[in-house]
């Protein structure tokens, strides 16, 4: 929605909106035809599943406020080994430079 906002398109467009669940239902919905356009993850447009399925546009950084991701290790795991081997493994160069690849950290 900032986005829109940022465009001045949240008026003009809000008798359009279809909304999801998630952004895995709102991708679903633009690609089964449901809708035509939306606003979804840059990491599912860039999916082998959907990127031969249409195009997409990134949108600004600037246009929107940040979406920050982050994991957390809970006190009470009981897998606590497997965790911290998840969290050693996604700070990997190799594991950040294919995250980016499928649009996570731009």
């Amino acid at each position: 929605m900032a986005a829109l906002d940022h465009e001045k398109l949240s008026d003009k467009l809000k008798d359009k909106f279809v909304l999801g669940e998630n952004v895995s239902q709102a991708a679903q919905f633009v690609e089964s035809g449901s809708a035509e356009a939306g606003i979804i993850a840059l990491s599912l447009a860039v999916a082998p599943a959907m990127k031969e399925k249409g195009r997409y546009v990134e949108i600004p950084t600037d246009f929107y406020p940040p979406l920050q991701q982050g994991c957390i290790l809970l006190a009470s795991s009981k897998k606590k080994s497997t965790a911290l081997a998840l969290v050693e493994f996604l700070k990997k160069p190799e594991t950040v430079d294919l995250l980016k690849a499928f649009g996570f950290g731009k």
